[in-house]
């Protein structure tokens, strides 16, 4: 069997297909992206504290509300990394994979009742516009937020497209749609600066509670999939289809079944051989398999079940 795995971008937003690393420079690579996510988010809060309180601007107030659920995120996402990365043990024999997603879905509320603050803000504002003060200052400090974030955001994807990490799928998510807030900002204060639109600054914020409730969403939906077991998108299920039916003893195939867990995927199927051959045969044939199948999902755990071909299988145990 194989061990830890990358998955689908569907699924979690790293890749199936990532090149299998070494167990250490893989968790090195995630504690390393999860840490300067959490250096970051702290640098963006404390210049954008400064800011807000420098402009009184509600789309500055959306950014520092992004800015501190990314904080608060990404040390929620430090803690999970830890936990994914602890292998397998006797009480829980699939890994601890599962700690991303339970952190992700506290994350995606956290998000939520950051955007509704803001909006309530941004709500306020436009009922009692106000002008914003020293606008030149909070574009300077946007300016350098941009920055930083960028360089966080190449980091991040590189460590997403050799890890699969949801983790920092979801980190990255979430400085992404920082780009588009701190754009915003920027676009409220010289509104208000050169053409003194006072409620440019508050329909900013609207738009920027928008983004923070769709990242909210984004991040809820992949933890609960990964929480309820989804299956591999359909593309990645007809691709091991392909590879097991391709081999040339494989007569048929069944019950196959597919889940995620943070940066652990699995794969267990039924293959169906010719009822002649002897043990050694068909374990020579279930090896070719499995190897076949790393090639496609190098990092997954593969469980095979071999079946002669044309038995009848027995009807699946009823729920009580």
């Amino acid at each position: 069997m194989t061990e830890n795995s990358c998955l689908s971008a569907d699924v979690a937003g790293g890749s199936p297909h990532a090149p299998r690393l070494p167990d250490k420079k893989r968790a090195r690579m995630m504690r390393r992206a999860a840490t300067a996510s959490v250096v970051v988010a702290s640098l963006l809060v404390g210049v954008k504290t400064f800011a807000y309180m420098t402009t009184d601007s509600v789309a500055m107030l959306g950014a520092l509300a992004d800015s501190a659920a990314d904080l608060v995120s990404s040390l929620g996402i430090l803690f999970a990394v830890r936990q994914a990365l602890m292998p397998a043990d006797t009480e829980h024999r699939f890994g601890h994979g599962k700690a991303e997603p339970l952190i992700g879905l506290a994350q995606s509320l956290f998000i939520a009742g950051s955007a509704t603050f803001v909006l309530t803000e941004a709500v306020r504002h436009i009922l009692s516009p106000s002008p914003v003060e020293n606008p030149f200052s909070g574009i300077g400090v946007i300016l350098f937020s941009i920055v930083v974030t960028i360089g966080l955001v190449f980091y991040q994807h590189r460590a997403i497209r050799v890890t699969g990490s949801l983790a920092i799928a979801a980190d990255r998510a979430h400085y992404t749609s920082d780009l588009l807030t701190n754009l915003g900002v920027v676009i409220a204060l010289l509104m208000s600066a050169f053409i003194g639109w006072q409620l440019a600054d508050p329909i900013i914020g609207v738009a920027i509670a928008g983004v923070l409730y769709a990242t909210s969403w984004w991040l809820l939906r992949r933890s609960l999939d990964q929480l309820m077991d989804r299956e591999f998108p359909e593309h990645d299920r007809k691709m091991i289809k392909t590879v097991v039916l391709g081999h040339e003893r494989v007569r048929g195939m069944h019950d196959l079944r597919t889940r995620v867990a943070g940066t652990q995927s699995f794969i267990q199927i039924h293959i169906e051989m010719d009822p002649t051959l002897n043990l050694a045969q068909a374990h020579e044939a279930s090896d070719e398999i499995e190897n076949a199948l790393r090639e496609t999902f190098p990092q997954a755990e593969i469980f095979i079940h071999l079946d002669p071909h044309g038995r009848e299988e027995p009807p699946p145990l009823a729920l009580s």
